[in-house]
């Protein structure tokens, strides 16, 4: 089957080139970070605009654990207080915020200021804004196949019954539909463990732009490459 690409219902950004971005400029990778916080917010933005229905954004990965202690913490008080700031801009502009991840391994803090804003914004019916924290795409379908094994001892259902949409249904996206179209910025071209069970038939666009540079017009451009595509869902 071919279908032809409009505006994607649902955006995937794996947000690269952070550190990068500061080491060309001779700065610490902190200023990076927070150079690439007002990228997210023109992200926001430009889906809002747009009429997007979903953006995934790709912010702290479960082998960013791995980085220095002091990068990790700093990277938590910007998250900190982005939530923090950015919360009464999400609640004027009707965006409800979501959190994937093994956010359990997130400090406390930072936790509580995630679960403010979604509980506020839970009643918001404009762009869904997914974060993804301390998530792997293999943590997460491990953690999908724990729960369906834990039901099948249980006796609650059968293994044969375990079907794609079924393992759908114990990821952390359940009720979030698959992304239309995954962007990778710094030119990479790597998924880096992020959405592999959701980005099966996900167009891809590759931003060589650092993250920090990747503005509304690069959105955009994305976007429109998007709609020149023509989708296959396994056809030729």
């Amino acid at each position: 089957m071919e279908v032809k690409n409009d505006l994607p219902h649902h955006i995937a950004i794996i947000m690269d080139g952070n550190g990068r971005w500061a080491n060309a400029r001779g700065l610490p990778r902190g200023e990076g970070h927070r150079a690439g916080a007002e990228s997210v917010r023109e992200a926001v933005e430009t889906c809002r605009q747009l009429g997007v229905g979903y953006l995934t954004l790709y912010a702290f990965s479960s082998e960013n654990w791995n980085r220095p202690k002091k990068e990790i913490d700093s990277l938590m008080k910007l998250l900190e207080r982005f939530l923090r700031d950015k919360l009464p801009e999400m609640l004027k502009q009707n965006v409800r915020l979501h959190a994937i991840g093994r956010l359990n391994m997130l400090p406390a803090s930072c936790r509580k200021e995630i679960d403010q804003a979604i509980e506020k914004t839970r009643d918001n019916t404009g762009l869904n804004l997914i974060l993804a924290l301390s998530y792997g795409s293999r943590e997460e379908i491990t953690d999908a196949a724990r729960r369906l094994a834990a039901k099948a001892v249980a006796g609650e259902i059968e293994p044969s019954d375990i079907d794609p949409s079924m393992i759908d249904n114990h990821l952390y996206t359940a009720g979030i539909p698959d992304p239309d179209l995954l962007i990778r910025t710094s030119g990479e071209l790597r998924i880096s463990n992020f959405l592999l069970w959701q980005i099966s038939y996900s167009e891809i666009v590759i931003s060589p732009k650092n993250w920090p540079d990747f503005r509304n017009a690069d959105l955009r451009a994305a976007v429109d490459e998007y709609a020149r595509r023509h989708r296959r869902f396994g056809t030729v």
